[in-house]
């Protein structure tokens, strides 16, 4: 076959030995009767050819639009949901899907409604308090993209000498689901290193009150050297709330922030982040929205950006 040629579903049942039939229920994620040596074979042998199933004619098939759904209620707005979005987005366009991106507070009921009356393709559910954590709990993926890589900035302040870190935390009500999830990360990832206990500090955004509540904690847990906080900007209240009370980054307090947003590097000190590949991660979420084989997509590393806050 010249590589000009787009392999079929028929190639690969040529080149596994199966029918057609066979290769459409491995591919579309409905062979619990196909053994799993068939399975693989039939896996493998779409990755040789390069095959990659046409995914409009997959929702043609099934009767549904050529729209996917996003819903980001309650995610903070920055550059790595940002290039999430551009990622899922392009992907989604080179099979011929579009995409429709919910900012809005939603009911299940009402993220439903909207689903049925677009019939939708798919739906990607980053928003709701309670369907935060289910749907992170869920998907490696996602966690990868936005709270799993707890790992990446605890192991470098390890590696700095730091053996007390702690959790830093929006007060918003909206965030709780997906924040306490990166709680818990972080603390998995702090045991992990071989440190014992991982305090939280719950800051809100008023600066004088965020002061006031890191002036206590700091109090109650003076041994604390750096924090990892839930996101850039929560990072940047932290920077901002240790200048009120007189306390230096690095020096008194390491800080670390997630999300890699531009102005991170324009305050003063410039805040040390996590960055990472979430426009690949997009591009998954679309492969696996439209049911496509995601193994040519690889997310680069989380690293962390070192800065002077940290």
């Amino acid at each position: 076959m010249s590589k000009s040629t787009r392999a079929t579903a028929k190639d690969v049942a040529r080149a596994s030995g199966v029918s057609q039939t066979t290769v459409s229920f491995v591919l579309n994620g409905a062979a619990g009767h196909v053994s799993p040596e068939t399975r693989e074979r039939v896996r493998q042998a779409a990755r040789e050819l390069g095959y990659v199933p046409n995914g409009s004619a997959q929702a043609l098939r099934k009767g549904a639009s050529r729209t996917v759904l996003l819903n980001v209620e309650g995610i903070p707005t920055g550059s790595s949901l940002g290039s999430y979005i551009r990622g899922l987005d392009a992907e989604l366009a080179a099979h011929d899907h579009v995409l429709l991106v919910l900012h809005g507070s939603l009911s299940s009921q009402a993220l439903s409604d909207v689903t049925q009356a677009v019939s939708a393709r798919a739906v990607i559910d980053l928003g709701g308090s309670g369907r935060a954590a289910a749907m992170a709990a869920d998907s490696e993926t996602r966690l990868d993209a936005f709270s799993a890589q707890a790992d990446i900035p605890v192991q470098y302040l390890v590696d700095r000498g730091h053996r007390h870190i702690a959790t830093v935390l929006p007060e918003a009500p909206e965030l709780q689901a997906l924040a306490g999830l990166k709680e818990r990360l972080i603390q998995q990832a702090t045991h992990a290193a071989g440190l014992t206990g991982c305090p939280t500090l719950i800051l809100p955004d008023g600066l004088a009150a965020a002061g006031e509540r890191l002036r206590s904690f700091r109090a109650d847990h003076p041994e604390i050297t750096a924090a990892l906080a839930y996101n850039d900007d929560l990072a940047l209240v932290t920077l901002a709330a240790m200048r009120n009370i007189g306390l230096r980054a690095p020096e008194d307090l390491a800080v670390i922030g997630f999300d890699d947003t531009p102005h991170g590097a324009l305050f003063s000190p410039a805040l040390t982040t996590v960055h990472i590949d979430a426009e690949s991660i997009g591009r998954i979420a679309a492969r696996n929205a439209l049911g496509l084989p995601t193994a040519d997509l690889a997310p680069e590393p989380a690293r962390v950006i070192v800065r002077q806050s940290g």
